[in-house]
């Protein structure tokens, strides 16, 4: 007598052509409603067990990528669709590009998934090799999706676990692209069942609670330190991205900051030490700007700092002309004390590739691209510990957050997600910027224009924010970061290789396993 998941697999494996495109494409579409915000991990399990069943009947290479490609259309569609609101902030512009914009991106996202699957078939999709083979696949291609063609790392698989203090705790080991490879190999397991392998199906379900308990108690009673002395004042202005370049509000845009920094209400007793702005909150080059830099220095805190996000420019008649996407550093003064420009900038939002090619504007400040910065670049400065700016996406890079040279104490990440409106894409975006916390052991604090602002202790758990579409300010203490470095803050994704590498082997022992028997 067959088993229910016989049936279903018997089920599944006679579904031919059009049919079966569309339920992969349709339980990608489930997929995509296990990350961040809704975290439904569950409907993960239907696609990657369909796909395992499907990559076992697989008759040529062709049919295992599409398996792969179909599933991945409907995931990054899904999981990557807030992308449109970007399109329609200049609606008559641009508008008519969003459809076409993020089924390109969803297509293109898809082929890592489809060379996942593909070469899982290559090597051996059968049984529990095939398992292990899939997991180990998959977080390969997720980590080349990360890197080739400047990278995209958004969505990382492990990233639906982000509602979990207690389960991410293991990206402190492995990375999030480890934790990746868990997540998948739970996911697909219950494919094993229609085979009678229970006990295999079972086990990473296992692991994964084992990862969970592990986590609780690597941060029971461990409360979040705080730097002595320093008290950060985050401004939220949710300023709507339509308006925010428009040359009637700039001014007001910027006296808004000014007004909200210096608001007396707060702990009069401990009041603000440093002023934080987000992305491009200064609309103007403020280099040669004395009278607005007199302004910000006039509500800096003694001793203090205002560190915020604003657009620099090479000086007044250097050639080529180039702008930067830039976080400054303005003391009280009223004085630059330094600066960081953006070096991972995005495709298409910050410049065009290919320009000699290409003369269509970007997003930006009358079209112009951005140039890119010469790299990470930790800040120090007299009266905070040492800093690393991460402008907008560029949290979402697992190990290439900061000069490995000058380790910093904190993390910085300012950004403007305005773009993307009450979507799932700020609350992604802040999910990945949780799980850089964890993976470094440092704290991180982020300042975003519409939200979510936020403060991440060095475990990731956060200790303060402010929610997505509301102007505030949030005044907090500084997270101390942890005493002892993290694994993965010391070998970054050499732990990963040797969580793959010992995949694919322990796949090419049961392989071997199951010819003897």
């Amino acid at each position: 007598m067959q088993t229910i998941m016989e049936r279903l697999k018997n089920k599944v494996l006679t579904l031919q052509s059009w049919k079966l495109r569309f339920l992969l494409f349709l339980l990608g579409c489930f997929a995509g409603g296990a990350l961040p915000p809704f975290h439904l991990v569950f409907l993960l399990i239907p696609g990657f067990t369909v796909i395992l069943w499907r990559l076992e009947a697989a008759a040529s290479k062709k049919s295992a990528f599409a398996l792969g490609w179909w599933f991945g259309m409907g995931f990054f569609a899904v999981g990557l669709y807030w992308i449109a609101h970007s399109f329609f902030v200049d609606a008559e512009t641009y508008g008519w590009m969003a459809p076409f914009a993020i089924l390109g991106l969803a297509a293109g996202m898809a082929i890592f998934i489809g060379l996942s699957t593909l070469f899982c078939w290559l090597i051996e999709p059968r049984g529990l090799a095939g398992l292990l083979n899939l997991a180990a696949s998959w977080t390969v291609f997720e980590w080349v999706r990360g890197w080739i063609f400047t990278g995209f790392p958004w969505n990382l698989l492990g990233t639906v676990w982000t509602f979990s203090d207690g389960m991410i705790q293991s990206v402190a080991l492995f990375g999030t692209f480890g934790l990746t490879l868990f997540t998948v190999l739970a996911a697909a397991s219950p494919a094993l069942l229609a085979s009678g392998k229970k006990y295999s199906a079972v086990a990473p379900f296992a692991l994964l609670l084992i990862f969970w308990a592990a986590g609780e108690a690597r941060i029971a009673g461990e409360e979040t330190t705080y730097v002595e002395g320093i008290k950060l004042r985050i401004v939220q202005p949710n300023i709507a991205q339509e308006d925010k370049w428009k040359r009637e509000f700039r001014q007001e845009h910027f006296l808004k900051l000014i007004y909200m920094s210096a608001d007396p209400r707060g702990d009069e007793k401990n009041p603000p030490t440093h002023i934080i702005w987000p992305e491009t909150a200064v609309p103007f080059f403020l280099a040669n700007d004395k009278v607005r830099l007199g302004h910000i220095g006039s509500i800096v805190p003694k001793n203090g700092y205002l560190i915020s996000g604003a657009p620099s420019a090479t000086a007044k008649g250097e050639t080529p002309f180039k702008i930067f996407n830039s976080v400054v550093v303005v003391n009280d003064k009223g004085k630059l004390e330094a600066r960081y420009d953006k070096h991972h900038l995005v495709p298409f939002g910050e410049y065009v590739p290919f320009r000699s090619l290409l003369t269509w504007k970007n997003f930006n400040i009358g079209g112009t691209d951005f140039t890119s910065g010469v790299g990470p670049r930790t800040l120090n400065l007299l009266s905070l510990p040492p800093f690393s700016p991460l402008i907008c996406y560029e949290v979402i890079f697992p190990g290439e957050l900061y000069d490995p040279k000058n380790r910093p104490s904190w993390l910085l990440n300012v950004t403007n997600d305005a773009w993307f409106g009450k979507s799932m894409g700020p609350y992604q975006h802040l999910a990945s910027a949780k799980l850089r916390a964890v993976e470094e052991g440092i704290p991180l604090i982020r300042a975003a224009n519409t939200g979510i602002s936020a403060v991440f202790d060095g475990y990731g758990r956060l200790t303060a924010h402010l929610p997505l579409g509301k102007q505030a300010v949030l005044d907090s203490g500084l997270p101390q970061a942890l005493e002892v470095l993290t694994p993965y803050g010391h070998y970054h994704n050499w732990m990963l290789a040797i969580v793959v590498v010992f995949a694919f082997s322990a796949a090419f022992g049961a392989h071997r396993l199951s010819l003897r028997n």
